[in-house]
Order: structure tokens, then C-alpha cells, then sequence
């Protein structure tokens, strides 16, 4: 049996729009419409396509993600940059000018963080 050929993954986008407790997101209704975008546009704009050269994107509705103002927020992986205020009309920009075009909207941008890289595998 032969195993799969691995997806590269370009990025991952954790949207912390519909938390448990609301400390973040006031507005359901806002988390929910920004997921439903999120959702929507990364199909369409084919990010989820496993032929895609640059690697495919990921996307996981978060719960926390310890930041507890200025939601919905968008961490985005591997670049270690957190969006705030992330409704449905801001999901667009950020995947064409971030995620495709390598540009982050600084204007949007509550936080930074600088993850470290995976360890080496031991063999």
C-alpha cells in the first residue's frame, strides 16, 4: 500500500471568531459571518487545491487564541501574524494581499509573534 504524497501546506489560518466565552467577539453574528467568508473565499480563490504550487491553506475555527480584545482575530501560520477586527469584508484583502501576495495589512495587525521552527527529525 502506498502512503500518500504529502500536501505542502503554505499556510494555516486560525480564526478565533465564535469563542465560548465571548471576551474577544462580543458579536456572534460577526464571528460567525467571518467565518462563513473565510470558508467561502478559500475555496474559491482555490487555496484548498492540492495541486496549488505555492502549497495549500488551511483554515480551523479556534475557540482561543488568548487574545482577548479587538476580535474576531486571524492568526496566521507560519508568519506569526495576528489580525484584529477581522469581519467578512476584511477576510477578501487579507487572503489576496497577505496570504497570495505576501503582503501583510499592517493597518490591521493587533500582534506579532516569532515561532520557532519544527526540530529536526532524528533518524
Amino acid at each position: 500500500m502506498s502512503e500518500p504524497t504529502p500536501r505542502l501546506i503554505a499556510h494555516h489560518l486560525l480564526l478565533c471568531a465564535t469563542p465560548s466565552k465571548a471576551l474577544c467577539c462580543p458579536d456572534p453574528a460577526v464571528g460567525a459571518a467571518s467565518w462563513d467568508a473565510l470558508k467561502r473565499l478559500v475555496r474559491e480563490l482555490g487555496l484548498e487545491d492540492p495541486a496549488r504550487p505555492a502549497g495549500v491553506v488551511l483554515r480551523s475555527k479556534a475557540d482561543c487564541l488568548r487574545i482577548c480584545a479587538e476580535g474576531p482575530v486571524l492568526l496566521i501560520w507560519p508568519d506569526g501574524i495576528v489580525y484584529g477586527g477581522v469581519t467578512a469584508e476584511r477576510i477578501g484583502p487579507i487572503l489576496r494581499e497577505h496570504v497570495i501576495g505576501g503582503v501583510p495589512i499592517e493597518d490591521w495587525i493587533v500582534r506579532r509573534y516569532r515561532l520557532s521552527p519544527a526540530p529536526a527529525a532524528s533518524g
